[in-house]
C-alpha cells in the first residue's frame, strides 16, 4: 500500500515491480496465471461461435467463420489486480483449412494453450473423420513445437510433457493404455437436442466411442445444446480453460442424459467394449484399440465419400457466404474476363496467322 510520503513516481515504480512479479510468478504447472489461449476446432456449422459468444457474455447472433478468427476476453481477479486475459481462436471450414492450425499455436503461446474440439452430434457419419483429421494435424504441430522447444529449453519441454498426465492419477489402471494429448483438450458434442431423439442403440455407439476417445486422449467430454442449463455447464468448463476458474467435478455417464465426464475420471472398464449393431466384432482385425474402435464405429456410421466430405476450398464459392448483389457483379466480371480472354486468344491467333503468311510470302520471293 502506498505511503503518504510517496510521490507519483514512487507509486508508479511500485506498481511496475508488482506487475513484473505477477508476470514472472508461475503456478504449480508452470503456466503464467494471467493469460491463456483457447482454440476452437471442429465441424463446420457445429456451434463453435455460439459457445464463444456465450462464454464472453456477448448477446449477438453468431456469424459464419470465414477462416481463422480471433477475439479475447478479460476477467477481473480482484481489487487493484491485473485482469486475466483469454485469447479465443476459432478455425472455420471444418477440415478444409488444416494449414491454419499452426498459426495460433506457437512456442510462446503453447504453455498456456488449450484445444476445444466441437463435434456435431447430429452428423454422426462426419464425427470420426472430423476428429481424426483435426487432432492428427494439431498433435503433429504441437509435437514439433515441443521437440523444437526441447533443444533450447528442455526444462519447459519436460514440464509440458509432464502436464499431459496431470488429470490421470498415478495409480490409474489405464495409464499404460492411453496416449494423452500434448496440450489440454476438451471434446464437446454439440446439438444434443437433435441427438437425444436418435435410436437408443445408435446413441449408445456414439456415446461409448466418444468416451473412449476422450479417455484415450486424456480429455474432458461433455454434450451441449442451446439449452440454458447445458450452455451454462459448457461456459463453466471453457472458463476453467480460459481463466483458470474452478471446474465442476460432477460426472454424468448415462447415455440417456447429456454426458459430462471430466478428464481422468473415466476408465476403460467402465466404458466397456466397442458397441456394434451387427454383433460380429470378433471378425474385425485391428492392431491397436484406436483402430478397433474406428472400425466398429464406421460399421454403424460409415464416413461419407471423400467427394462428399470435400469442403469448398475457395470461400467465394461457399453458399453460406452468398451475397446476391456481390455474386451477380462477380459473375458479370467473370463473364467479361472470359470474353476478353477469348477475344485476346483470337487476336493472338490472327497475329500468328498474319505473321505466318508474311513469312511464307517472303520465302517465296527469296526463292
Amino acid at each position: 500500500m502506498p505511503k503518504a510520503s510517496d510521490n507519483l513516481w514512487d507509486i508508479a515504480l511500485a506498481r511496475i515491480h508488482k506487475k513484473e512479479n505477477l508476470e514472472s510468478k508461475e503456478d504449480a504447472d508452470g503456466l503464467e496465471i494471467w493469460e491463456r489461449s483457447v482454440f476452437f476446432i471442429g465441424n463446420k456449422n457445429g456451434g463453435k461461435t455460439t459457445i464463444i459468444l456465450r462464454c464472453l457474455d456477448r448477446d449477438e447472433p453468431p456469424k459464419p467463420t470465414l477462416a481463422l478468427e480471433y477475439t479475447f476476453g478479460r476477467r477481473a481477479k480482484g481489487h487493484n489486480m491485473p485482469k486475466d486475459i483469454a485469447h479465443f481462436w476459432e478455425l472455420g471450414g471444418g477440415t478444409s483449412l488444416l494449414d491454419l492450425i499452426r498459426i495460433p499455436i506457437t512456442l510462446d503461446s503453447m504453455r498456456s494453450f488449450s484445444i476445444v474440439l466441437v463435434l456435431d452430434l447430429s452428423k454422426p457419419n462426419d464425427l470420426w473423420p472430423t476428429m481424426e483429421n483435426l487432432l492428427q494435424v494439431t498433435r503433429s504441430h504441437v509435437n514439433k513445437l515441443i521437440s523444437e522447444l526441447g533443444k533450447k529449453h528442455s526444462r519447459i519441454a519436460n514440464e509440458i510433457k509432464q502436464k499431459m498426465w496431470k488429470p490421470m492419477q498415478k495409480d490409474h489402471p489405464d495409464r499404460e493404455l492411453i496416449d494423452p494429448f500434448p496440450i489440454p483438450l476438451v471434446i464437446v458434442g454439440s446439438k444434443y437436442d437433435i441427438f437425444q431423439d436418435f435410436d437408443s442403440e445408435k446413441r449408445k455407439v456414439i456415446c461409448k466411442t466418444l468416451r473412449f476417445l476422450a479417455h484415450y486422449y486424456g480429455a474432458s467430454l461433455m454434450f451441449t445444446s442451446k439449452s440454458e442449463a447445458l450452455m451454462l455447464k459448457t461456459r463453466n468448463l471453457i472458463n476453467h480453460l480460459a481463466f483458470g476458474l474452478e471446474k465442476s467435478k460432477t460426472l454424468s455417464a448415462d447415455i440417456n442424459k447429456p454426458l459430462f465426464i471430466p478428464a481422468g475420471l473415466d476408465s476403460l472398464s467402465q466404458i466397456g467394449s466397442p458397441s456394434t449393431l451387427d454383433r460380429d466384432i470378433g471378425q474385425l482385425h485391428a492392431r491397436t484399440p484406436m483402430e478397433l474402435w474406428k472400425k466398429v464405429y464406421e460399421r454403424t456410421f460409415p464416413p461419407k465419400n471423400s467427394s462428399d466430405l470435400k469442403e469448398v476450398k475457395d470461400p467465394a464459392k461457399d453458399l453460406q457466404y452468398a451475397e446476391n448483389e456481390v455474386d451477380l457483379r462477380r459473375a458479370q466480371k467473370d463473364q467479361e474476363l472470359e470474353q476478353y480472354t477469348r477475344n485476346a486468344s483470337k487476336s493472338w491467333k490472327g497475329m500468328e496467322l498474319d505473321v505466318s503468311v508474311r513469312v511464307h510470302h517472303c520465302s517465296l520471293k527469296l526463292h
